[in-house]
C-alpha cells in the first residue's frame, strides 16, 4: 500500500545545510498499523510531511498504491498534533468534518451529511455536531479531527503525535479509539509518536529511527494479542520486553527516554526540523 524508498531530506539556509533524513526505506502493507518512534529532533514529522506530499524530499521516493506521491493527493488523510490549529473555530463541528468532502464536487449533499454523521458516531460524538470546537474539551476536539479523517475514507491515515497535548486518561481513551477503528475499518495507519509505550501498545510493528541524520535502526514486530486493553496488555511480560527493546535501540541510536515514569518518552516537543535561520 505505502512504500518509502531511500527517502532523504536536506534543509538549506544561511549558507549551511542540515541533513534531516539520510536514508529511510520501509513499507506498509494494506491494513497495517505501524508506529514510528525516535529521538527528539530526528525528523519524524518531516518524514510524515514527505509521505503526505506536504514537503518535497531531497531524494528517494514515496509511492501509494504503486503511484508516486509528488504532492497532496486523494487517498491520504493526516491528523495533526495541534488539533486547536487544524479545526476552524468559526465553523461548527459538522462543518469542520464535512470540509474535505466538499472538494468532491460529484458527492451529493445528503451523502456528505451521512458520512459526517457516521464519522462522528464512530468517535462517540453523536450529539455535538452543532457545537463549535472551542466549546469542546481537548480530547473531544481531537476526536473531531479524527472524525474528519474518517469521513474522508482514506486509503492511508497518517497521524502525527495526535495525543501529545491531552491528559493521560484522555490519551488512553483515544489510543483505544484509534486501535478499535483500525480493527473495525481495516485502515492502513502510520502513527508517529514520541511515547514508546504508546507505540508498542498501538502498533503491529514499531519503526525505530536513529538520531538525525535519520535512518531506520530496526523494524520491531509487536507480537502481542490483536485484542488489547490498557491494563492487561501493559502488564504483559511481552509488552515490557518490547518497550525495553525499543528504548534500548533509541538510546543506542543517539537518543534517550526520560525514564521518569511508567511511560518513557523521547523528547517532549514536536521534532520537525526547520530550515536554519
Amino acid at each position: 500500500m505505502l512504500e518509502v524508498n531511500g527517502l532523504r531530506k536536506l534543509y538549506e539556509g544561511s549558507g549551511r545545510q542540515v541533513e534531516a533524513l539520510r536514508d529511510l526505506t520501509f513499507r506498509l502493507d494494506a491494513g497495517e498499523l505501524v508506529c514510528v518512534v525516535g529521538p527528539s529532533g530526528c525528523g519524524k514529522t518531516t518524514l510524515l510531511k514527505c509521505v503526505a506530499g506536504l514537503l518535497r524530499p531531497t531524494g528517494g521516493t514515496v509511492t501509494l498504491g504503486g503511484v508516486r506521491v509528488t504532492g497532496p493527493r486523494p487517498g491520504l488523510a493526516v491528523v495533526f498534533q495541534e488539533y486547536g490549529r487544524s479545526l476552524f473555530p468559526w465553523m461548527r463541528v459538522a462543518e469542520n468534518v464535512e470540509l474535505p468532502l466538499r472538494q468532491r464536487k460529484s458527492m451529493p449533499r445528503a451523502t456528505r451529511h451521512a458520512r459526517v454523521a457516521e464519522a462522528l458516531a464512530a468517535v462517540g460524538l453523536e450529539g455535538v455536531h452543532r457545537a463549535y470546537p472551542w466549546e469542546l474539551s481537548g480530547g473531544m476536539q481531537q476526536r473531531v479531527a479524527i472524525a474528519r479523517a474518517l469521513a474522508y475514507e482514506p486509503d492511508v491515515l497518517l497521524m502525527d503525535e495526535p495525543f501529545a497535548a491531552v491528559d493521560a486518561q484522555t490519551r488512553a481513551d483515544l489510543e483505544d479509539l484509534v486501535r478499535g477503528l483500525w480493527r473495525e475499518r481495516g485502515m492502513t495507519v502510520l502513527f508517529v509518536t514520541h511515547d514508546i509505550d504508546e507505540a508498542v501498545y498501538l502498533g503491529e510493528r514499531v519503526l525505530v529511527l536513529s538520531a538525525s541524520p535519520t535512518v531506520v535502526l530496526e523494524d520491531v514486530p509487536v507480537q502481542l494479542p490483536a485484542k488489547r486493553d490498557q491494563l492487561t496488555t501493559r502488564a504483559d511480560a511481552r509488552f515490557t520486553a518490547l518497550r525495553s527493546r525499543v528504548l534500548e535501540l533509541i538510546r543506542e541510536g543517539g537518543g534517550a527516554g526520560t525514564g521518569d515514569g511508567p511511560r518513557d518518552q523521547v523528547g517532549d516537543s514536536p521534532d520537525d526540523l526547520k530550515s536554519p535561520r
